[in-house]
This record gives C-alpha cells, structure tokens and sequence, in this order.
C-alpha cells in the first residue's frame, strides 16, 4: 500500500463508504446487522466521534465514528452487498493468513529475492512517546511483539475487484482488524490477541512522516481511525498508549491473495455440532448453511464461514471471533501438514499474493527479515498457539461500541508485558531487573501523585491521589504530595522522565508494593510521578497480580482445538 491510500483525515461527502462497512455478516443482507452491535439494543445513530482536536469521524448518511454501517435507502443491496461482504472478510483472513504463510513456509521465500521491491515500508511508531523497552530473561532472551493489520483499503485493481463500492475506491483506509502476536522469550509459545474494531479509547498524538501534520489525540475514538492518522504507526502507537506493550514490528495486509491462499491447501476444515443455514427471516446473515459435522471450506464458503454472527449461540460478536480463531488454528496446522505447500510452484504463488498486499515496518523490509520472523514462528508448537479477545462491554457513552473491561483488559496485558503465556502453562521467564542507578533518600525526593481511576462504569475513586500520597510520607516520602491532573489509567504506573530518577522510582514503587515492571520512563512528565490506577480503587495495600494462570475473558482458544462451532437451534434445517 503506498502512502496515499493511508493518509489524511475525514471523509468522502455523501456517500456510505468502507469506514461505514463494519463486519456485519450479510453476504446478499437487504439490512446490515452491525459489528459489534449487542442484539439486545436497538440501532441508533452513532454520534460523531469526538475528541481534543474536535473530532474529524462525523459521516454524512447516519454513520458515526468509523463504526458500525446503518442502514439506509439501498444499503446492502444485491451483489455490491455481497463484494462489499467479502472484502470485509478478506481484511481479517489476508492479515492473517499472510502472516502464517510467512511462519510456516518461510524457507520458499529464499528464493525470491526479487519479491523485496514489492515490499512496501513504513515507520513503525508515529506516537511522540518513545516505545517501552522489553525486559530480557534470565537467558538474555526478549519477547516478541508484532502487530497484524488488516486495513480495507481498495487502492488496487484486485481489492478493488474484490470490494466493490467504486465511490470508495483509493480513499484512506481503517484498521478493521487489528491482532497484537506475542512471541515469548524462551520462544515457546505464541499468543494472539484481537481487539474488536468498533473499540472505543485514546488515540495519541501522531505526525504523518511524509507531510509532517500533526494529528492531535483525542481522548475517545474508535481504533480503527487510527490508521487515518498518518499511517500504521499511529495505529501502533495508539496499541502503546493502551497496553504498555512494547511492539517490534508491524505487518499490514491487504485482501487480493486470501483466497487463493485458502484454496491452496485444498480447503480449511471446520465443525459444526448442528445443520446451520445463516439467514434471518428479515434476509440477514452470510447464508453459510452446512450439515452437522467437520467439513472442508474454501472460496465463498470460508468468507461466509469468517462472517458468521447469526447461527451461533449467542449470536454476538465473541462468537463471531471463537469461529475465526477456530479457522485460523485450523489454517495452521493445514499449513504446517499440507505437503502441497513444499512444492516451490505453489509458494511463489502465494508470495507474490502476500508481498504484493503486505506493508511492514522498515525492520521488516527484506524477504531474509521475513523469512528469519517466519523461523521463530514456526518453531513453537502449535499446541501452545492462544488466541483470545481483548475483554471489552458495551460503552454506555457510544451506542453499539465496545471499551476495554477494566480490570479484565489491564490483566491481559500485564500477561502480555511480563511475557506469562495465556495457557496457563509455565515459561522459562525472568522478572524485570532493577537499575543499578542509587536511590536518594526519601526525604529528599519530590513525588506527584495523580488520580487515573476514572472508569465509564466506576467514575473516579474520590481522593485517591491525597490518600496515596499520605501513604508515601508514611514511608518517609515527605515531599509527596496530590496533583490536580486526573489522566485514565488503568494499571497503577510510576512515571519518571530521565535515567538519573529511574532509582528513585524504582525506590517509590518499592515502598507501595508496585511492581518494578509498572515503572516507567515518560517524557510527559517533570519529575517522579506517580499516577493511581483504576487496579487501586480503594485500600492502603496495593494488590498484588496474579503471578501466572490462564488469560482472561471467555474466548480463549489453541490452535490445537478439536471440537464443533454450537449452532443456535433457531438457525438449524
């Protein structure tokens, strides 16, 4: 993708363009169904989406804030409903199965070194913060972190051919699909972890590289607009801000190959425990219908497959997710058995289709870069791959979206920085280290507290940052003292701003029972800061985390699962 189709802010007048067109799972649909629309509330139009910099989301035609599509007069007619469908699909399918290409056959890649011009590059970060820094294990060793993109962008004749809607051909895209790949130090498993699009949060500050325009952050947007913001590195920094995560590399996919990339391994196998026909009695639904059982799916069937909402218990889009998951862990091991994919044929095929729709960062712009990612991929077993869903709940503040769970959100993420699997099995891992840089006393060190324990749930924790900071003068912090600033925070975080203080605040971590991974160095500081969080409501103790256990949340899943989609008896012949 060049930098045209991911630049600029706002919107096409007029017209219901791909930021409207959510994953609503219609293929022929008369009526979109929405994203992440809980079925018990009814559709409503979405408000702009604001924040510090007066929010550039409004659409014209109803829809609002890069989310979920309404319907109108001619929405989702006909075939233009149906390419606009697979195109939707493709953007989570070529995201991912590229990725898996790369992991699992990445020997093929050796011999197409001619496919580095196609590569297309990008800065990694478009965040003014710098990224966070791993810690290493007892071994030496570092995690892995990379973040997979698939963005709707149609700026070619193939995904154009695939997406349809010409009105929307070239504009800039979304970052419908956004999956964070944590690759553990040891390299003995990998977690996956998706965040839904229509997620609600803070996008940070970022400059566009190429025109130098600064995109002011705004304090509630959906994620997918990050793209918008000068290009994948903005969707990257606005992971950071979020997690705390520290990420190496980005890969951004678009949707041509998908599906030659399906068919090539001779279709993907998935069960269902019922008959299941997707249709509602209004016309919604992918129209998957397949009988009881495991069957093999390519082409049409497996973006019907991908889509499916209406069919499973539950009918929301976690089950949606649990379906995906079950395809991509099926994926994998097709991909790893499949001894069609060693004939180098049919990998120049499919390296062409991905290198032609793939955008990394600049640590990623060689075939030899890809193919030595795709080593340390391929080397875990896929018994310990984990795939879950950020946990999220229905924001009251934005009718259909989704915020992170408090609580919930920050445990996973914790999981993520301190490198714990999410399969609750053990890891060969290293607690992070302290400086070496001496503490001063704590009579002599000047600390701020603020209060970040402001949840849409909750509001703030009153008084937090006063009873805080009367805990660190107990302590013999006697220059502690409340600020006024109440930044959100989920996870409780010590802050400092150059490596002298890095000591200190080690020091006042130490004192609270933080751990010394939550201490962090910030430019947006003065001096020691320490900012409460929405994990330390109440109490004179911090609490301590889990040490270690399964990630949290219900959907969960390993690439080594057996066993059947649960089909809705309301959708079964």
């Amino acid at each position: 993708m060049g930098h045209s189709s991911v630049r600029g802010e706002g919107t096409r007048e007029g017209v219901p363009h791909a930021r409207e067109m959510g994953w609503d799972d219609g293929l022929y649909a008369d009526a979109p169904s929405g994203d992440t629309e809980d079925p018990a509330k009814p559709a409503e139009a979405a408000e702009a989406v604001g924040g510090s910099d007066g929010g550039v989301s409004r659409r014209r035609g109803g829809g609002g804030g890069g989310g979920r599509r309404r319907a109108g007069k001619g929405a989702g007619k006909g075939s233009r409903n149906g390419k606009k469908g697979k195109r939707r699909v493709l953007r989570w399918s070529a995201s991912v199965l590229s990725l898996l290409i790369l992991g699992t056959a990445g020997a093929g890649y050796l011999y197409y070194e001619h496919l580095n011009d196609k590569i297309k590059k990008d800065d990694l970060t478009l965040g003014k913060n710098k990224m966070p820094e791993h810690k290493a294990n007892a071994a030496g060793q570092t995690p892995l972190n990379i973040l997979l993109i698939g963005s709707d962008a149609r700026n070619s004749k193939a995904n154009q051919d695939l997406g349809g809607a010409r009105e929307t051909f070239d504009g800039p895209p979304l970052a419908d699909v956004q999956m964070l790949v944590h690759l553990s130090a040891d390299r003995s498993n990998i977690s996956v972890v998706s965040m839904p699009r229509d997620t609600m949060l803070k996008i940070p500050e970022c400059r566009d590289p190429d025109t130098g325009k600064v995109y002011r952050e705004s304090l509630f947007a959906q994620t997918n607009e990050s793209l918008n913001r000068g290009g994948p590195g903005c969707t990257v920094a606005t992971w950071v801000e979020l997690t705390g995560i520290p990420i190496d590399h980005f890969m951004m996919i678009d949707f041509a190959g998908v599906v030659s990339m399906a068919d090539a391994v001779g279709g993907v196998p998935v069960c269902v425990d019922k008959n299941i026909e997707s249709r509602t009695t209004t016309g919604e639904g992918s129209g998957l219908k397949l009988p009881k059982g495991t069957h093999p799916i390519k082409g049409e069937q497996a973006l019907q497959w991908l889509r499916t909402r209406y069919g499973w218990v539950g009918g929301t889009d976690l089950e949606r997710a649990k379906a995906q998951h079950m395809y991509m862990n099926s994926m994998v091991r097709e991909l790893r058995k499949n001894a069609k994919l060693t004939d180098p044929n049919k990998l120049r095929k499919l390296a062409e289709a991905a290198t032609e729709a793939l955008t990394v960062d600049k640590g990623l712009d060689t075939i030899g870069k890809l193919y030595d990612l795709g080593e340390q991929l391929k080397s875990v077993p896929t018994a310990r791959i984990t795939m879950t869903t950020m946990p999220n709940f229905y924001t009251p503040r934005r009718s259909g979206k989704v915020e992170p769970t408090p609580g919930e959100a920050e445990e996973l993420f914790r999981m993520i920085r301190e490198d714990i699997p999410l399969d609750g099995k053990a890891s060969r891992r290293a607690a992070p280290t302290a400086t070496k840089d001496k503490a001063a006393p704590p009579a002599e060190t000047e600390v701020t507290v603020q209060n970040g324990t402001y949840t849409d749930q909750l509001g703030s924790a009153q008084g937090r940052a006063t009873t805080v900071a009367g805990l660190l003068a107990r302590k013999g912090y006697t220059q502690a003292e409340a600020g006024t600033l109440t930044p959100r925070q989920a996870k409780t975080v010590v802050q400092f701003p150059s490596a002298d203080l890095e000591g200190d605040a080690q020091a006042v971590a130490k004192a609270l029972g933080i751990p010394v991974g939550s201490v962090k160095k910030s430019d947006q500081v003065q001096g020691i800061t320490l900012v409460v969080g929405a994990d330390w409501r109440e109490g004179d103790t911090y609490p301590k985390p889990k040490a270690t256990g399964k990630a949290p949340g219900s959907n969960t899943s390993r690439a080594d699962q057996s066993g059947c989609m649960e089909v809705d008896p309301n959708f079964t012949w």
